[in-house]
């Protein structure tokens, strides 16, 4: 009987210890960090294959659970964050604050929540393909930007397919200077 006891409570606490090192597992899965990643050299965006660093402005990321996604625009991480499955993703965004960077060169350094951020849309600046928008963490930066180079500011929430659509029309058509003040107010209540 004492040979059996043995066994059993051997059993017992290879199992426990087992379930103990099966619990640190999911410990560290669950304290996966979410922080937005420098973008390298490399890069090639999510949606259109090119290079990101070939391309001037504020780029975009969404990092999820194992994977970063990363864009050469503001626009194309918007636009791909509007499709319906994507919106269902545990993803979190990150854009460039462009009053902490340069245009040229956007500094990973100063990466930010994009749902807070605060957008200019319809600027003469030019970015990658699509719309230019640039980012910012603070309003009266994102303000200066359009008072000097034209465009309006926008919220996260206030961005939707068609005004990236129109905004990119708009924008590759030479037309952004010439952009209606009124053209998006459908959007404000977004």
């Amino acid at each position: 009987m004492n040979a059996l006891h043995r066994i059993g409570a051997g059993t017992l606490l290879a199992m426990l210890l087992a379930f103990g090192l099966a619990g640190c597992g999911e410990k560290e899965e669950v304290q996966q960090s979410l922080e937005p990643v420098a973008f390298h050299d490399t890069d090639e965006c999510h949606v259109c294959g090119m290079i990101i660093s070939d391309f001037p402005g504020p780029k975009g990321q969404a990092v999820e659970k194992g994977s970063v996604k990363k864009f050469c625009s503001t626009a194309e991480m918007l636009g791909w964050w509007l499709q319906p499955e994507n919106r269902l993703l545990d993803a979190r965004l990150y854009v460039h604050d462009m009053g902490r960077s340069v245009w040229d060169k956007p500094d990973d350094s100063h990466l930010i929540d994009a749902t807070s951020a605060y957008y200019v849309i319809g600027t003469s600046l030019k970015g990658a393909m699509g719309a230019s928008l640039a980012t910012f963490a603070e309003e009266q930066a994102a303000m200066r930007l359009a008072e000097e180079h034209g465009g309006r500011v926008l919220r996260f929430e206030q961005i939707d397919q068609a005004l990236l659509q129109e905004a990119a029309s708009m924008q590759h058509g030479g037309m952004h200077e010439h952009m209606p003040s009124d053209a998006h107010n459908a959007h404000q209540g977004h």
